[in-house]
C-alpha cells in the first residue's frame, strides 16, 4: 500500500511530496516540464557564454523566462480543475502582461515592471487564495479525532456543493478506508477516475482498496493502469508488486518490485517489504541464492521493521493491520533467523 494510504492525520512524510507531484502531473507532463526546463536553461547558458555581451541578450533572456513560465503554466494548468486553473490565470496573466509590456514597448521600464509583476504574483496568491469550505475543515477535525461518521457527513455536504472536485472524493475515500468501509471507498475512487481518467493517484488508490478487499485480480487491473500512467514512480510499481505477491505471480512481482527499487524508494519500511516480497517471489521460483540475498538485505532495513511495528499499533491502523500484519510478522521472523522461506 502506498504512503498516502498509511499517512495518519497530523502530517505527511516530506519525502512523499515530490512523488505526489509526479503522480499528479503524470509521466507525459512531467517529461514535458523537464524538457522545457532543460531547453530554456541550456539556451540561457549559451547566451551567457557569448562575448561580447549585446543589448539584445537581456531581451532574449527575458523572453526565455517568459517561455518557461508560460509553458509551465500550460503543462501544470492542464491537470488542474477549472476553478484552480482560473485562479492561477488571474494571478499570472497580469504579471506576464507587465513583463511583455516592458520587453516589447518600454524596455527602459522593464526592471520596475518586472518587480511589479513579482509583487502582483505574491499579492495575488493572497487575494485569490482558495477558500476551504468550513464543512471540509470540520471533516478534517473529525478525522483527526477518529470520528469517521461525522467526517463523512461533512464531506457529503462538501461534495454536494462541489460534485466535480476529484480531491474531495479522494479525501472521503481515505476516511472510508480508515473506517473500514472499503466498498464505499472503492466507489469514491471510481468516481475520482471517472472525473479524471488520467489520474494515477486515483487508480493507485483504487488498486489499494481492491487489495484491502481481497479482490486481487481487480486490484492488479487498477495497479497496471496506475503504473501505465506513472511508470517512473516507485509507489505504483511497489503496489503492483505487492498485489502480484498475493496472486503468487512470482516473475511479474520480481519485475515490478525491481522497478520500484530502481526509482529509489525513500524510506526503510517500504524497502523492507520490497525485499520480503522479492525473497518470497524467488522462493516460489526455486532460486534459493536470490532468497538469501534478499533476506540479507532485509536485515539491513531493521529501522524499517521498527517503523512498521510502531505504526501498526496506531489506533487508526486497523485496515493496515488486516493487510500487512502477517507480512510484518514474517519479516520479523526472517530478520531474527527464526524461520526460513520454503
Amino acid at each position: 500500500m502506498s504512503p498516502n494510504s498509511r499517512a495518519m492525520p497530523g502530517g505527511q512524510h516530506p519525502n512523499i511530496m515530490l512523488d505526489q507531484f509526479h503522480l499528479f502531473l503524470g509521466p507525459a507532463r512531467t517529461r514535458a516540464l523537464v524538457i522545457l526546463l532543460g531547453l530554456t536553461g541550456l539556451i540561457s547558458l549559451i547566451l551567457n557564454a557569448l562575448e561580447p555581451r549585446e543589448d539584445w541578450m537581456t531581451t532574449a533572456q527575458t523572453m526565455l523566462l517568459l517561455i518557461f513560465l508560460v509553458g509551465t503554466v500550460i503543462i501544470i494548468g492542464g491537470r488542474m480543475d477549472r476553478q484552480t486553473r482560473l485562479r492561477w490565470l488571474a494571478i499570472l496573466a497580469p504579471a506576464v502582461g507587465a513583463i511583455l509590456l516592458g520587453v516589447l514597448f518600454v524596455p527602459h521600464l522593464l526592471l520596475p515592471l518586472s518587480g511589479a509583476a513579482v509583487g502582483w504574483i505574491i499579492a495575488g496568491g493572497f487575494v485569490f487564495r482558495p477558500r476551504v469550505p468550513n464543512t471540509f475543515q470540520a471533516a478534517v477535525r473529525h478525522l483527526r479525532k477518529g470520528e469517521y461518521e461525522d467526517a463523512v457527513e461533512s464531506m457529503n455536504a462538501v461534495i454536494k456543493d462541489d460534485p466535480d472536485n476529484e480531491n474531495y472524493y479522494r479525501f472521503r475515500a481515505e476516511v472510508f478506508r480508515l473506517w473500514g468501509k472499503l466498498d464505499r471507498a472503492r466507489k469514491d475512487y471510481e468516481k475520482m477516475v471517472a472525473l479524471t481518467p488520467d489520474s494515477a493517484v486515483g487508480y493507485n488508490g483504487l488498486a489499494e482498496v481492491q487489495l484491502q478487499s481481497g479482490r486481487y485480480a481487480e486490484a492488479r487491473e487498477a495497479g497496471l493502469r496506475a503504473l501505465e500512467l506513472a511508470p517512473e514512480e516507485w509507489v505504483a510499481a511497489y503496489n503492483l508488486g505487492m498485489i502480484e505477491d498475493r496472486l503468487e505471480m512470482a516473475s511479474e512481482a520480481v519485475t515490478h518490485l525491481q522497478q520500484a527499487l530502481q526509482h529509489r524508494v525513500p524510506d526503510a519500511r517500504h524497502r523492507l517489504l520490497i525485499q520480503l516480497y522479492l525473497a518470497r517471489a524467488y522462493s516460489r521460483l526455486g532460486d534459493e541464492t536470490s532468497v538469501e540475498k534478499h533476506v540479507a538485505q532485509m536485515r539491513k532495513e531493521k529501522n524499517g521493521l521498527e517503523e512498521w511495528q510502531n505504526l501498526l499499533t496506531h489506533e487508526q491502523a486497523v485496515s493496515l493491520r488486516a493487510v500487512l500484519a502477517d507480512d510484518i510478522q514474517l519479516a520479523t521472523d526472517l530478520v531474527e533467523g527464526k524461520v526460513k522461506l520454503a
